[in-house]
């Protein structure tokens, strides 16, 4: 069954803002810091210089907006091989944010890259946009002769 593109869009659009509200948080607290919010370090998950991070940050995000909005506009189709990759990798990708999450949690002498929450939820926000996207399919033949026939 193929996944109501509108919605698979919506869903990466989510992600895509949340991610995005992650990056401008970290930049703010980067050149203007504002008390309401954690500080730079809090958001700091590596020992990655900002001036690698914010670009590689921006990067994400811009494919991410791409990936939303060619799904969105049904432009984007995974065939069955790539959508098997992108749900392999995402699922790994998932695992190890969760390991990570749970390494920090379990032992205290962890190092700090293990016990850096804001970091650790936004991995679980990149894992679950690349699971997301690999449910976007390419109709394939019977599906669209049940949509015909219906």
């Amino acid at each position: 069954m193929v996944p109501d593109r509108r919605a698979v869009a919506n869903i990466l659009g989510c992600l895509t803002a949340l991610f995005a509200v992650r990056v401008l948080g970290q930049a703010l607290q980067f050149w203007v810091p504002i008390a309401l919010l954690p500080s730079f370090e809090q958001f700091q998950g590596s020992h990655l210089p900002y001036s690698v991070l914010l670009p590689a940050q921006l990067l994400i995000l811009g494919l991410m907006v791409r990936g939303a909005w060619f799904v969105r506009s049904n432009e984007a189709h995974v065939g069955a091989k790539a959508g098997q990759l992108l749900t392999w990798l995402g699922g790994i990708y998932l695992a190890g944010s969760i390991s990570r999450i749970a390494i920090g949690l379990a032992v205290p002498s962890a190092p700090s890259w293990f016990r850096a929450p804001i970091s650790e939820i936004f991995h679980l926000v990149l894992a679950g946009y690349v699971l997301v996207l690999a449910r976007v399919r390419a109709p394939c033949p019977r599906d669209l002769a049940k949509e015909t026939y219906a």
